[in-house]
Formats: C-alpha cells, structure tokens, sequence
C-alpha cells in the first residue's frame, strides 16, 4: 500500500486528520507530499487491487505479474468525478498473453471504505463500466453495440469517462467523444479503470473539456469523526491497513485473554509472521471478505453514508433489551449479558437488542466465556417479536413464529431447520474470544458474519423489522456487545481465521490439573441415562437393551496416564439394534458432563472409534480405519490408549489398530457408548496388547512422526503448516483437501515440511475429486521456503525457482518448457499415486503409480534446498502422503490407500437380472423388459413385486428414478409370503392388489415404511435406520433376507440392521410406489445358487479308485485329482497379512472382515516344485464385483507392507487376476485360462510349479497349463481377498498330485470361463458371430447358441467335421435314414433329426474307431448348466456329474429339485437368468437336501440313456433355455443333449420312467426305451446336440 504519502485525512483514504494536517481539525488542508494541486481528480486512490503498484505521485498503475495474472488491476480515483471534467488515462504498456483490454467507467463506491472484487465488472452498488463495446451496470450489460472497440486500442491511445451535470456518462477515446454511455447517475462517482488482460499500465492525464460547461461542483466533505479505537492511529500516521497488520507481540492489550495467550500454540514472533502472512494475503487478496469496520458497508448510493456516519451516540447504541431471560444477568451498560448457574442450568438464557436493526447494521457480539458441562452451545439470529411483549422462552428456537436462528452450522425458521449447513463453521465449535454478528442487508438478505467472515446469504427475504437475538444456550455463558473493531478484537479475529484456514493450529483448552489419581481405572457413577454401573465400577450395562438402542456413554473415573490401555470386554450383545460398541477419549470431565445420547453427538473435545472409522468432534476423520466394531461378538475386547508424542491408538481383541489421530492432548478420560447390539461391558485388567510402535499397513495412517522408522513409513516428510488460504493439512500433516471444493478451485497450494534429499521420493495418492471443475492436480518441486512464500492462486504463477507438472506440461518458473510429458495429471483419478523426486545429477522424476515416467526436467540447482509442492487445483479435493515416500531403495512403493479399482458399496453389477413381476397395482407401467417401474396416475395402487422368491442372503436393490413432489409420504418395502400370482382378481378384472403395501394381508407382509416396521399392517417397531421419507433421485434402496431368518433395509448400500425376525423361507421382495416416488428401476442382479452338478468333490467323495478300470487314462485328468487329503499343519497363512483380514482355523482360514480390499494374504511355506497348494473359495459377497487374485511374490513376506490390493504390487509380483496373467502390475498375458472372477463359492484353485520353474494354475483339480515360465524361486503363493471373495481355506497340499505329464495337451487348451461354462454375474460381451455353412440357416443359428455357450474349441472337431445338421431340408439332402444299427451285437438307435451335431475329440489314449464300431450308440439329455462339466469330465456320472432324471434319479442333471431353468441372456447383462419349471412331474427318489454328501463310491448315480433322441431330448429330461440371438437379436429356446457310445452289458434296459407329454417313440420297444448304467467308463462322448425352436 502507498501509505505514508500524507494529507487528506491521512494514507489510504481513510477517515481522520493525518500527519501532514494543518487544515483544522478536518485536516483537509495540504501538508507534505499530500499532491496538492491535484485534488481535481487527476490522480489514483492509494487504494486498489492488489495486484496494482503506483508510482509517478499516484498518476500511474502498473499491474504487477502480467505474464502470470490477467485480474486485479483495479484503480478507481482519488477523488469524486466533477461534472463536466473527464478522467483521462494513456495505455502505456500491453501483452499479447491474455485476451480482453482496459476497462473503465464510474462507480458510487467510496474507494476508502471498498472491498476490491478481482475486476471491475464485479463492482456493484451503483457502476457502470464500459467492456470492449459494452456498457455494464452492476455487472449485468445494458448496452451491447456502444462506441470504440477498448479491446482494439494499442499502447499511447487515451480514454476517458465523464460525468455531465445532466447525470449521463459519456466516454472519450483520444479526444473523441463516443456519446451517452449511460444515464442517470449519482451526484457523486468516483472514475473507476480496470488493467485487465492484455492492458498492463496506464498514465492518468490532465483533464480534458468535457461535452457540459465545466461548472465547478464542491465537492463534499470526506472527514467523518474517527471511531475512538482508530483515532490513536490516525493520529500517529498508521493506515487501518497497518493496523490490520501489527504484530501481536506489540498490540497485545492489557486485558487479553488468559486462556488464549497460555494455550497459544506460536511463540509471539513466530505467530506474527503467521497471522501476518496468511491472514494479510488472504484479505488482501480478496480471499476472505473479513468485514473491519461496524456497520459494514452497504449497497448502492447509501453505502459510503452508512461508512462515513458519526459515531452512535449511548441512546441510539445497539445494546440487550433490560428484559431478558430468567437467569440472565446484563452488566457493562446492558453490553454484557451473563447466564447466572452455567453449570446447573443450560437454558433460560436468551437476550435481545434494545431496538430494531437497521439496514446494514452489524449485530455482532464476542465470546467471553464458555462452560465444558453441557452440548450444543450459542445460538443468534433475529426475531420480529418486541421484547416487551414477549414471554421469553427457554430457548429461542421453541419460538414457533417470527424467529430466524443459527443453531450450529444450520438455519431454523420459526423453530424448524431450513438450511441444514449452512456455513463452514459451527457455532458449537466456537471458542471464547471469537465473534459473531449478523446483518439484515437493504435487499432483506440476512448474513450472518464469523470472526468477521461473511458466511453468505442465510435467508433471502427477512422482515423489515427485526431484533437482535442471543440464546446463551448450553456451553455459552457470557457475550459482549461489541461496537467498533480495536486492536485486541483483530488479534482475537486474527487468531480465529488463523484457526479456519488450518485446523492444526486451533487452540486447545488447558489440561485438568493434576489430582491424586486413584490406581485402578473404573467406570464413573455419571453415566448414560439408560446405563448403569455394577460389580463396584468394573461394569457397564444396558439393563433395558432391547428396548432402547443409545443413552449407554459411561467414562472412566479418571484421566488415563500416557501409555495407559483402557481396554473392555464385551460381555452381552442384542441382534435387534444395529451398531455396536463404540470407544474412545474426551477431554471432558464426567463429573460435569451431560451426558449425550451417543458420544458421537459430542462437539468437543471428543475421538471416538465406531464401525471401522475415527470421529472427532462428530465428524468422520477416517473412513476406513481398522476393524469393524459392528461385527464384534460377545467375549472380543476393545481398548484405546494416547501415547506420550499425543498419538491415539485403539486395539480390537488385543491387536493395534495403528494411529488413529494425532496431537490429543493430555489428560482425556476413556469413554465407551453401549450403543446399539452392545449391551453390556467390563474393564479389563490383564491387558495384553501388541506394541504400538510397530509400523502397521494401515493404509493412510502411517507411524506417528516419534515412531521408530521402518522403511518408508517413518519418513518425516509432511505438509507444511503453512498453505493456500483454501487448504487444510490434517492427519497429523499428512493429509491436504480444499475446503469448499465445489465452490472453489484455487488457492489450495500446500508444500513440504522440509527440504527434500536427493533421491528421496515424495509420494502422495489422490483420496476425493469432484466433477465440477476442469483440470486437476499439479505437483513439482520449488527451492522457495514456505517462509518465503506468499502462497499465488496456483503454483504456475509464481516466476522463479519453481518447477511443476500440469497436465502434460512441464513449467518452470511459470513457462512452459516441455509439453507431452509421459503422463498427464489431468487424466488421473482417485486411488492414483504420484510421486517427486530429484536425483543427485539435478533430475527431476516424477512417479505415477510407483513407475518412474523418466527425466522431466534437468539443472534443478544441485546446491539448493527443493521442498515438494501440490496445487490441489480444479478436480483434485484431496491427497495424502503415502508410505512409499522416503528414499528409493527399490522396495514395494505402493500406497496402502491405492487400488485399481474402486467400488462404492453395494455397487450395481452390469447389466440387470432381477426384474419385476408382471403382477402389479392397477396405476403401475413397467418398462425397460421388468426392470422399471412407473406409477402413471395418482398417489398409491404402486405395488410391485420381485419375480422370483428371494434366497438366503440376496439383495433386490432398486434406485428411485422420479419424484413428484405434491405428494407425501414415502416409498415402502418389505418381504411376502404371497406369490404375486395367487392374488384373485379384483373389480375391475386385474389383480385384487390393495391401494398400499400395509393393506397387503392376505398373507404374511413385513413392511419399512418411513421409519416404522409393520406386520400384516399392525407397527412392531418405530425409529428403524433411516427415514425413508428422505430418499431422493438416486438414492438406492435394498432388501435382503438374512440367514438368520432376518429382515435388513439398506439405504445406499448402507445395512440399517435387521428390521424384524422370523421371516419366512419362501418370500417375495414387494415395494409400494406411494406418496412422492414415483418411479424406479432395479439395479440388483440375482444371487443364483450352485447347481448339484457344478459342486466341488468333497473330502467323502471316493473318486480315487479309477486306477481299477481298464480305461484308467481315458479321463483328462489323473485319478484321484479331486480327492481332498487331510490338511497339513506345515501350511498355513502368515501372520502378515492384510488390515481387513481375520485368520481362524489354525491360520488356514483366512476371512475378511470389512469392505473389499486390503485383503492380501500370503501361505508362509514356499512353494516348492511338484508341491500343488490349494485354496477352496468358501464365501462370495454379491455385493462387490470383481473376485479373488491368486499369484506368487518373490520378496520375503514377514515384513512386506501390505497395499490395498495385490494389483498395487509393483515389484517381484506374478498374479492371476480375472483371465489376465500380470507382473509387477503390468498384463503380461490377455486370455488365460477360466475367469477367476466367476468362481463360485466351493471353487478349489491351486497353484504348482513344475521341475523348470513353470507356474501352473489348477481349477477343481484340473491343470489349466503354464500361467508364468521361469518362476525365481523361492516364492510364497499370495490369494488377495478382493471384491467378491470374502473367506478361502487351504484345503490340500498334494506333492507330486496332478502329474503334470499331461500339461503341453492342457496347457495349449483355450480355458473358457469355468465352471460348467457358464455361471451366474457374468458379464460376458456379446460372442462373435459363427461362421456355419452359409446353406442352411438352422445350422447357423444353432452354431451361433453353442457359440454363446464359450465351451473351448480343442473339445470339439475342427472343420469340416466339426458339425452335421439334421434338420429336416439337410436331411433330405444327404438321404439319411431314420434309423441305424451299431455295436456287438448291434443295437438299433435313431438319428438326432431336427438336432444339430458337434462332434467331440475322442480321448487319444483310445482306440476310439473300434469302441465307435464296437460299442452301442444312444442320446442323454442335458441342460447348459451341466455342459461344462462333463466335458471335463470326459463321460457321464462317476460322481462328478449327475443324471438329468427328475423322476426316478435324485440328481438331476445338476439342478436341485425345485431350481429353476436357466435361460441365455446376451450382450452386457448376465448370461444366465432363471424361469420356474413348468409342471415339474414327481415321484421317483427326492433329491438329497442341500447338505448331504453325494453317493458313496459303491452305489454311483444311475446315467439315463436312450436309443431315441426323441425320447431323451424331451423336456422333462433336457432342459430348455431361452436365448438372444447375438445376430438378428430374436428370442429362442434350444435344448441340448449329449450322443455317447455305451459299452454293451453295462446298461440295463427299461420302460421310461419320466411322464411325456407326446408318446415316446413308436419304433422302439416301449420296455427297452429307457437304458440305465451305473459302471465308470460305460460311456464316451460322442457329440454335442443342440436343438434350437
């Protein structure tokens, strides 16, 4: 600022005499270097943009950094414009860097009292700028065509405004009068330019004769009276600006608050440098709209009155009405109001203003004392109720008319929550010292103001009348008026924004003085009022668990010691709630304590650990943490502990959870909230913990900075304290985000703590993005100290010693200097890591994923000390530092919070599969095939139903589409025990559906409606989860039936715990489209179960004796490949393992607890050659996507940091993952073997390495061939628990199992994806079209279904004997008979007509023409479901494979009694979907039950055959399934079946068992029509035979 300059009322323009006076008590006479003579409006205002320096007496502006910023360069005049004067200025400079030119107009705002905006069409109040051919009033155009082009002038061109006596605005461009601009305009403007874009200088000219007669105007006095407080500046020459400025250590008054000077976290000095840096350039700059003065300026032609009023005199002063509150007290002249008992009483204790407010005027009180007892704490806002006639109430918001409030960082109107976060800040979180004011505008917008900072509009239309309103309510005991702004008042606002623009600088309160403790930790008697205290303080319970779910808070007696485990068992849990326990530390004392309903609640004070994630003070500080607390059972143990360096930890049954925050301070009692499921704990004594020092893959939180160091995760490097004014470090320094993200994109700039070393990598992961901005994250390297930096808008502004990547660009000092970089910033998402890193040459490297992208750039200064800079500019929101940042030393350099992919919860799998039914209310239309649903006409009649029962454990989820808000009420789910098609018809001959679901009791309903839960409409529960009420478009809503015979909601994939128990087996999922939603769609896919068939051997299953048969090598496998031995004690998991992970079983189960990843575990025993280690998949989670990775690291597992995913290792790292093979994160191989991703659960995958080192995968015991040659040994084999996969066991070590003789035949097989070919939540892409004989079309189209089948080609022929078509043209064709004979003695069989053959590959080690010639032909019918696995198997039945009769066979081709037909889906969604049997017959033998063991050895299942296809390919016996042709996209059903040669003598023949629909076929004998085997090796495929309607 140019202050200093003298005269005229002192420097800046400010109100009172200045230093170089002499012109009376005004001082408005000239003194030294005052620019005498110049008073005529030819000079500048020392006042302007910050980016503008004057020079030649005020006569010229620069804009400063033209290269780097286009704005800023406002200037306006020195003094108001006289009529018929023109203001001329001369462009003196110009660049060629931006678009846009000088601006210039007049404006009604007093530029002593202006807040600059950035350019000058952001005045508003009363201007008009003229913009290229524009003219702009207020920012908004009002003449689009008007005189010269601006942008078009050059350098030496003039122009000029002027003001005539008639009111209008005129320009003039060199001496050229352009005409009337505008018209209308105040008696007093002040001349306004605006160096914008390309205009970089200009000269200020002697005014020109303007249009009017130049008649000399007085112009008014500008010497306002001098607020007391100011007026020692002024007398001593110091601008507001330097007093906003002045350091604490010498303006601290006298009566400064104790508790912030002996709790202030800066030395004096260093606090200077702080508050004047960050506080200084933040104003300055137009960051922080921090008002100085009271009142604050207004709007239009009244605000420079309203800033030039005198003083309010003691009668017309703001002050507290003498009726107030019963126990307020007013004292300091009705100033001060006190609430009299704070710690006995919370309310009572409201106070309002004397008077109305004005338009304009600031309201504004500060904080003078505060109360730990209570929650919640002061509250402000205006009413239109005169206190004289009102009866006070409690408290103000019980004030049901009239009465705006803001109640922590929310609106209430008339008692009511309008705006639910309103601002950044909450008042509950305010401490003593701090301000806060309000302010009705002239527009009627109410603000309300923060330490200063204008927090926005809080209500647009706000009566004309209106009082001041204070409620001293809970923590808020005593406030002060306060009128003007002195030196102790800024310093306290001071500190305030200090604490606002970085959180880790707020001031903590005082430690409780040291008391004689008593030794053993107890529970105190102050507890929860549902909670109670038993066995002498060593128990707490919730004697009424299940009827209340929170009011459980107890603490401990007294503060824990540093390095104190306070740890509790859970002795008693409740299924009714959801939740559990949670755990933590407060500061607060309990003895004064009130207790909230959960700690949670708590604003102060407080870290609490609940479910998997840290709170403080309420608000979530890590979201994925360590082991989720709601999964926890009776007999686990929770504890907590602080560390002498400050650090929190918490432990779950004895083991560290790592750091969960940083900087507590001493002295905190340990609190524990009975919330939910838990109802009863007690304190632990034997604590037995594991240390906390050692380091923990914890994913962000990283050792604290005291820890010992082990490797990457004890380097020190964090971010500085200082930063953007946008930026907040958090997490001990090791998390940056920018606040108000998506109202702001700049100015969020953070760099290291220190120096970097060379060769020291800095690493950081990008954690949030928003998709409101362009660009994104910029990272680089600077030699500026953080001292010495003020801090720009982003980092490519600063001009010297900087180097960054943005985008693909390289930038040094500002300019680009490379472009095409090997990455592009722009492009990442979260999850990505990016890392610096300069080398000892002067290199700069940076890191994308832990790749090194190579050379940036070269010459950084060997000598000079660089720090790591990040711009969180545009998307990027928020970054922390990962472990891998230190020095290089070649390790794993993966982030912990780093994965490939991530999935939200209960993420939508591609494509649908559920759907509804077509059974629906009478004003519901579904669309999209089932999938949408819409309610076309009125409020209710919306029911919709599932079509299918909902199994164990399955979630039907639907997202609301549309809402019509004229409705109330809410969307209603639950659970029927009434098919959709038993409902009788109603009236008007549609289904008798009731208007809404809780009418719906023909037969068993459970119902969430809102928040009740129903039975056959009677209420059985209130308060469930979340309001349902509150859904909008988008929100996604879920049921799902338990194992528990439970009911669960989720509400954005978020379980609300179970709603009601008892549920039926057989239910249907039902939804009511009522009241406001009126449209949804499914975004579950079904949850299909195993068939039979497709099981895994278990360990009973005697598969091992084929060595007795004669075709012993026949099978494509060695005997005995799925026989499951008895597990060794040599295998097992490694104690080392992924956070989310739990292992049991002697550590051969390993499960994973929490979310979809970090779930790496690793086999301690090398994998040796011909060892084959096997893991059987036990649980899969639908929710996720995506499933297990199975692979072998090379680097020593005892001590490897674990990411967040296995796809994060980048070095000695070889993973099978979906049917891509990767090393080092790297795809090596596109397509091998099955899809690991679609394994169901009972799956067995082994790894093996041969004698050369080749790394085999197996599945279900079948070699899958060499996934990775030349393995370096040793290596552990690694299973990641990711997605789907949520437990595994090892199942068998087999040396020498599965001999690997056979692995060149299998190992150049192409693996389709596995298990009987096709599974359930495939997302397969739509298959290439077949290439059959052109001929005939049949043929086409059956080879195009089996082509959807994915079946590998080396099981079939090649062409042209690959297929044969007998449909009825190509039969006729080729002359085939109906009937042939075969086998000795020859049996007769009949041709497959109107079937399409494929010929199968005869096993090699047969003589297969002789057992053609030799053996019978006959036909078994199948289903696709079943296909895969017999073709693996190489024949029927042998145990692996049932029999598909449903009559007299209890195995029925691998689908259970009662399971539906699949049915072929095409293109994204899931291949396979389910139908009901259709008159399924019965009889015969029942099918086991679900957990009985297959037959034994001595009695396998029956193989049905039949010399007639006509007969076996009926329906009862082969399957049919529905399907998309890929081509012409119509609709089909095929059938499949299997031709096979049957020894002679093996099969008994018979009359048919199964019930026909048609006669069977009259050509054979009905007694011999039906053959049945139960031999191994009876049988040999054939053909594959496929028939397509």
């Amino acid at each position: 600022m140019a202050a200093g300059s003298g005269g005229s009322g002192g420097s800046g323009g400010g109100p009172g005499p200045g230093p170089g006076g002499g012109g009376g008590p005004s001082g408005s006479g000239p003194g030294p270097g005052s620019g005498a003579g110049l008073g005529s409006g030819g000079e500048l205002h020392p006042r302007t943009g910050r980016l503008v320096s004057l020079s030649a007496c005020g006569r010229t502006a620069r804009r400063q950094q033209p290269g780097q910023e286009f704005n800023h360069g406002l200037v306006l005049s020195r003094e108001p414009l006289r009529d018929g004067r023109v203001f001329t200025v001369r462009i003196d400079r110009k660049v060629n860097s931006w678009s846009g030119s000088i601006e210039i107009g007049v404006t009604a705002l007093d530029p002593s009292v202006l807040d600059f905006p950035s350019s000058a069409t952001g005045l508003k109040g009363g201007s008009w700028v003229v913009s290229g051919c524009s003219v702009l009033r207020d920012g908004r155009s009002v003449l689009e065509e008007y005189g010269q082009d601006l942008d078009q002038l050059g350098e030496g061109d003039r122009v000029g405004v002027e003001r005539t006596v008639a009111g209008e605005l005129r320009l003039w461009v060199n001496g050229r009068d352009c005409g009337v601009a505008a018209t209308g305009l105040p008696t007093r403007v002040w001349a306004v330019v605006d160096l914008y874009g390309k205009c970089t200088q200009i000269t200020v000219l002697p005014h020109e004769p303007g249009f009017s007669p130049s008649t000399p105007i007085p112009t008014p006095p500008l010497e306002p009276s001098a607020p007391p407080e100011d007026s020692a500046l002024a007398e001593q020459g110091t601008s507001r600006d330097e007093a906003f400025m002045v350091s604490p250590a010498q303006a601290r008054p006298e009566t400064f608050p104790n508790s912030l000077e002996s709790h202030n976290d800066f030395a004096s000095m260093e606090l200077s440098e702080v508050v004047s840096n960050a506080i200084l350039s933040a104003y300055n700059g137009g960051l922080l709209n921090v008002n100085l003065s009271s009142p604050p300026a207004g709007e239009g032609l009244g605000s420079s009155c309203a800033a030039t009023s005198p003083t309010l005199t003691s009668n017309d002063a703001l002050l507290f009405h003498e009726k107030c509150g019963t126990l307020i007290k007013l004292s300091n002249n009705n100033k001060t109001a006190e609430r009299r008992r704070p710690l006995d009483e919370f309310n009572n204790g409201v106070v309002m203003t004397n008077r109305p407010l004005r338009d304009n005027e600031m309201f504004e009180i500060r904080i003078d004392k505060l109360v730990d007892k209570w929650s919640g704490s002061i509250e402000i806002g205006v009413t239109t109720h005169n206190p004289n006639n009102l009866e006070y109430p409690a408290t103000m918001t019980n004030l049901q008319s009239g009465t705006i409030m803001m109640s922590g960082c929310g609106i209430l109107t008339n008692g009511k929550g309008t705006r639910r976060e309103y601002c950044e800040f909450s008042l509950d979180e305010l401490q003593e010292g701090d301000h806060i004011g309000l302010t009705r505008k002239s527009n009627a917008a109410l603000h309300f103001f923060i330490n200063g900072i204008d927090q926005g509009v809080a209500t647009p239309l706000t009566p004309p009348v209106v009082y001041g309103v204070v409620d001293l309510y809970g923590m808020a005991v005593k406030v002060t008026i306060v009128h003007n702004n002195n030196h102790s008042d800024r310093l306290r606002r001071n500190n305030a924004i200090l604490r606002a623009l970085s959180p880790e600088g707020a001031l903590r309160r005082a430690a409780p003085a040291a008391q004689a403790e008593p030794e053993r930790l107890l529970f105190h008697p102050n507890c929860g009022q549902k909670a109670a205290i038993t066995h002498e303080g060593r128990t707490a319970l919730r004697p009424h668990a299940t009827d209340d779910f929170n009011h459980g808070v107890v603490l401990s007696s007294r503060a824990l010691r540093d390095g104190e485990v306070f740890q509790v068992r859970i002795d008693k849990m409740v299924d009714k709630w959801a939740g559990s326990i949670e755990i933590g530390v407060t500061t607060h004392n309990p003895a004064y304590l009130q207790l909230p309903s959960t700690m949670t609640n708590l604003r102060s004070g407080t870290w609490m650990m609940t479910g998997n994630g840290v709170m403080h003070n309420g608000t979530t500080i890590l979201d994925e943490y360590g082991h989720n607390l709601d999964r926890l059972k009776a007999g686990d143990t929770v504890g907590v502990v602080r560390r002498e360096d400050g650090t929190l930890h918490f432990f779950v049954n004895g083991m560290t959870q790592g750091p969960a925050a940083w900087n507590v301070p001493p002295g905190v009692y340990a609190v524990v909230d009975l919330y939910g499921q838990a109802a009863q704990a007690t304190i632990v004594d034997d604590v037995e913990v594991t240390p906390v020092s050692e380091p923990l893959p914890e994913g962000n939180n990283q050792a604290s900075p005291s820890s010992p160091s082990s490797g990457a995760g004890g380097s020190d490097l964090r971010f500085h304290q200082l930063h953007g004014s946008n930026a907040v470090i958090t997490n001990g320094g090791r998390t940056a985000l920018r606040h108000n993200c998506r109202s702001e994109f700049n100015d969020a700039i953070v760099i290291s703590n220190r120096a970097l070393r060379d060769g020291e990598l800095f690493e950081i992961v990008i954690q949030k993005m928003v998709d409101r901005w362009s660009g994104s994250i910029e990272a680089g390297v600077t030699a500026i100290r953080p001292e010495d930096l003020e801090f720009p808008n982003t980092m490519t502004d600063i001009d010297y010693d900087t180097w960054m990547l943005s985008g693909t660009a390289i930038m040094q000092d500002g300019n680009t200097m490379r472009n095409n970089y090997g990455c592009d910033l722009d492009a990442l998402g979260t999850g990505a890591r990016i890392g610096m890193m300069r080398t000892s040459k002067g290199d700069l490297h940076y890191f994308i994923n832990g790749q090194d992208q190579g050379a940036a750039c070269s010459g950084l200064p060997p000598g000079k000390d660089v720090y790591a800079v990040v711009d969180l500019y545009g998307q990027c929101v928020q970054v922390s530092i990962t472990n891998a940042t230190g020095p290089m030393d070649n390790s794993l350099a993966t982030s912990n919070t780093a994965t490939e992919k991530s999935f939200p919860l209960h993420s939508p799998v591609t494509g649908v599969a559920h759907r509804f039914h077509s059974i629906c209310g009478k004003n519901v239309t579904l669309e999209e095939e089932g999938t949408r649903a819409v309610r076309a006409a009125g409020y209710a009649h919306g029911l919709v139903f599932s079509t299918k029962e909902l199994k164990t454990e399955e979630v039907f989820e639907v997202k609301v589409e549309e809402l019509d808000e004229k409705w109330a009420g809410s969307l209603r789910i639950g659970l029927t025990t009434l098919a959709p098609g038993e409902m009788g018809p109603g009236a008007g001959g549609g289904p008798g559906l009731p208007p809404s679901l809780p009418e719906l009791r023909t037969k068993t309903t459970w119902v969430v409606s809102s928040c009740e839960v129903r039975r056959d409409g009677l209420l059985q529960r209130m308060n469930y989860g979340r309001n349902l009420e509150r859904l909008g478009v988008g929100s996604r809503v879920g049921i799902r039936r338990g194992a528990d015979d439970s009911m669960h909601i989720l509400v954005d994939g978020e379980d609300m715990g179970p709603a009601a128990t008892g549920i039926a087996k057989n239910v249907w999922a039902v939804l009511d489209l009522y009241g406001p939603v009126r449209s949804v769609s499914i975004v579950s896919s079904t949850r299909l179960e195993e068939p039979e068939g497709t099981q895994p051997p278990s360990p009973s299953s005697d598969t091992g004796s084929e060595g007795d048969e004669d075709d012993e090598d026949e099978e494509h496998g060695p005997g005995g490949q799925d026989q499951v031995a008895v597990i060794p004690t040599t295998l097992e998991f490694l104690e080392n393992h992924g956070k989310n992970i739990l292992l049991s079983n002697g550590n051969r189960t390993a499960t994973r607890v929490a979310s979809y990843n970090q779930g790496i575990v690793v086999i301690s025993q090398p994998l040796v050659p011909q060892l084959l280690v096997q893991v059987r998949i036990d649980f899969l989670n639908r929710q996720w996507t995506s499933s297990l990775v199975l692979g072998v690291i090379t680097c020593p597992p005892e001590r490897l940091n674990f990411p967040a995913s296995a796809c994060a290792l980048k070095r000695a790292a070889w993973l099978l993952r979906g049917r891509g093979v990767f090393h080092n994160g790297l795809k090596i191989c596109e397509k091998f073997g099955p899809n690991l991703d679609t394994c169901p659960e009972g799956t067995i995958l082994g790894l093996q390495l041969d004698s050369s080192g080749g790394l085999h995968l197996h599945v279900n015991g079948m070699d899958q061939g060499v996934a990775v040659p030349d393995v370096p040994q040793p290596c552990h084999v690694l299973v990641d628990l990711y997605g789907q996969c949520e437990q595994v066991t090892i199942v068998s070590p087999e040396p020498g199992a599965a001999s690997l003789k056979n692995t060149g035949t299998q190992g150049d097989m192409e693996k389709a994806d596995m298990v009987d070919g096709i599974k359930e939540s495939l997302c397969w892409g739509p298959p290439p079209t077949a290439s059959p004989l052109k001929s005939c079309e049949y043929h086409a189209l059956c080879s195009r279904f089996q082509e959807l089948l994915l079946l590998p080609e080396d099981y079939f022929m090649p062409p042209p004997k690959r297929s044969l078509c007998y449909c009825e043209s190509c039969r006729k064709m080729r002359g085939d008979e109906a009937h042939r004979r075969r086998g000795e003695p020859p049996r007769e069989y009949a041709l497959p007509f109107g079937w399409c053959r494929f010929n199968l590959r005869v096993n090699p080690h047969l003589e297969a023409g002789t057992l053609t010639k030799k053996w019978h032909m006959a036909y078994h019918g199948s289903n696709v479901a079943a296909i895969r696995r017999v073709l693996d198997r190489g024949e029927l039945g042998a145990g692996t494979y049932r029999s598909s009769s449903r009559i007299r066979v209890g195995w029925a081709c691998g689908l259970k009694r009662g399971y539906p037909d699949p049915v072929l889906l095409t293109g994204t969604a899931s291949i396979l979907s389910f139908r009901p049997l259709k008159g399924e017959p019965r009889g015969g033998f029942e099918e086991p039950g679900e957990n009985c063991a297959p037959p034994r050895e001595e009695q396998p299942p029956p193989v049905l055959l039949s010399p007639s296809l006509q007969y076996a390919g009926a329906e009862a016996l082969a399957s049919k399934v529905q399907f998309r042709d890929p081509k012409f996209q119509r609709t089909h059903q095929a059938q499949v079946a299997f031709q096979v040669c049957v020894r002679p003598g093996s099969y008994t023949p018979g009359p048919p068992s199964a019930v026909l629909r048609e006669p069977p076929d009259p050509h054979f004998s009905p007694a011999e029509l039906e053959w049945v085997t139960k031999e191994k090796g009876a049988t040999l495929l054939y053909a594959l035979l496929v028939r397509v309607e």
